[in-house]
């Protein structure tokens, strides 16, 4: 069975799935990390392959950019493809100062604007979370690697640019948030809807209080190293 977002056939999707937005970065993790990857879909660009890392099937999707197009990719992946460990890799914003740039936040939880969770659970505010065991186990991992990392909350935006800039975040990095990316929110919601696990793993590029960015060429050895973090999570899941 294919859809009109995906034309793999069913078997050619591991169980686990890392998802980075840019489908240059899927291609790229496929190439740089796998075993023999083999693209496995290719509509609209959004690409997806699977291949073995250190022995194991996995496989990587691009999810596009925010959460109605990340809501797509993963519902099928799950209720069409069989997806059981699904793990977002990507980059964020940072909203707090001990967050610097290069660090790796694990979201442990993920607050949004976005609808996946309004107006959907009567009158409870629902709030998405990582599966615990693989949040345990990467923390366990990027101590292990020795990666400075930050298991907390994560904001998961509708919104880029904010009309009044750093204030659109209003209160939210005051009781705790430490960063802002646009996918985790909804990944998190459909993984609890269908009873599979998932995390969000991002490195923190640029923060949004000191204005500190990475270099292109250190933006490119973090995200090793926290693509290559992920594959452990993922085939260990």
């Amino acid at each position: 069975m294919t859809t009109p977002h995906n034309h793999a056939k069913p078997g050619d999707y591991a169980e686990a799935v890392l998802l980075p937005g840019d489908p240059l970065r899927a291609k790229w993790i496929a190439e740089t990390f796998f075993e023999a990857p083999k693209l496995v879909n290719s509509v609209r660009n959004c690409l997806g392959y699977t291949g073995q890392w250190k022995g194991r099937p996995v496989s990587v999707q691009a999810s596009g950019m925010g959460q109605p197009s990340l809501g797509i990719y993963v519902h099928e992946l799950i209720t069409v493809y069989g997806a059981k460990s699904l793990i977002r890799v990507g980059t964020c914003g940072g909203l707090n100062t001990d967050v610097k740039v290069r660090d790796v936040i694990l979201a442990q939880g993920a607050s949004t604007d976005s609808s996946i969770v309004k107006g959907r659970f009567g009158p409870y505010n629902f709030a998405p979370i990582a599966d615990f065991g693989l949040l345990r186990s990467a923390a366990d991992k990027a101590d292990a690697k020795g990666l400075r990392f930050h298991a907390g909350n994560m904001l998961s935006s509708d919104i880029f640019y904010h009309e009044n800039g750093f204030e659109g975040y209003d209160a939210l990095p005051r009781h705790g948030v430490i960063g802002v990316e646009m996918e985790a929110a909804t990944l998190y919601t459909l993984a609890a809807r269908f009873g599979v696990k998932a995390l969000t793993i991002c490195t923190m590029t640029d923060c949004l209080i000191t204005h500190e960015e990475l270099s292109a060429e250190d933006r490119q050895s973090s995200l090793r190293d926290m693509v290559e973090l992920a594959l452990d999570v993922a085939v260990d899941a």
